[in-house]
């Protein structure tokens, strides 16, 4: 029976990469799918991995219908035997409504990959509503890593390598991003409660009010003394 699974974890865990092998796999065994995302770091219509690997994608805008698309492009002829949706936490929950009518309707499999949190621990509505509606969760065995080597379970946005909590739910940004800009950070639960990024980690460890304090010379002591 075909199936709507939402496979999900944390940024840089392997969500993309793992899309793409799923397209690989299944393409060289002759079938046809359609791979959507929304708003990838590589830019408009392109799924990316930060392994390097890109491909093309249809971009799934606000307002796009998945079901009426696929509809329009089997009724041209077109093949469709599954369906890849990245960045799937961008998606209005009406959008994947749409993708469970795929797999009801349609009888086609739709593989779904996104975070379930945004960097307030808040569940992106996309998310919430794949976690409602999927056959399946598939929370990612692929661990990625806070600052501190526990394993990292949330997401912070920052800004100068500081935590910010406040601002609008999505805006596009990057593990790898310049310490200047607005980027993304994986913290455990721990660190993210505390705000505590990598790099203000770095500043606590160097900050004068951790050195060790200046102990006098003994031989000035006993000089004193006599």
């Amino acid at each position: 029976m075909p199936e709507l699974v939402f496979f999900s974890g944390t940024m840089d865990c392997g969500k993309s990469t793992l899309a793409l092998q799923i397209e690989h796999n299944r393409s060289t065994r002759g079938l046809q799918g359609m791979i959507f995302t929304r708003d990838d770091r590589a830019g408009e219509g392109k799924l990316s991995s930060r392994l390097g690997l890109v491909t093309d994608a249809v971009e799934a805008a606000e307002g796009f219908d998945f079901y009426a698309y696929l509809v329009a492009r089997l009724s041209k002829g077109g093949r469709c035997d599954y369906v890849i949706a990245d960045e799937a936490q961008f998606l209005a929950p009406e959008q994947v409504d749409q993708l469970a009518r795929v797999v009801d309707d349609l009888e086609v499999d739709v593989f779904a990959f996104g975070i379930t949190t945004d960097f307030r621990s808040k569940l992106f509505p996309g998310s919430q509503r794949l976690v409602e509606l999927a056959d399946r969760v598939e929370v990612l065995q692929v661990e990625a890593l806070c600052w501190c080597g526990a394993r990292a379970t949330h997401n912070a946005r920052t800004v100068g390598g500081v935590m910010v909590v406040e601002g609008a739910q999505v805006v596009v940004g990057d593990v790898n991003q310049s310490p200047d800009e607005i980027g993304y950070e994986v913290l455990c639960r721990r660190h993210h409660r505390r705000r505590m990024t990598a790099a203000t980690a770095r500043a606590a460890a160097l900050s004068p009010d951790v050195l060790p304090v200046e102990v006098a010379d003994v031989s000035d002591r006993s000089s004193v003394r006599s």
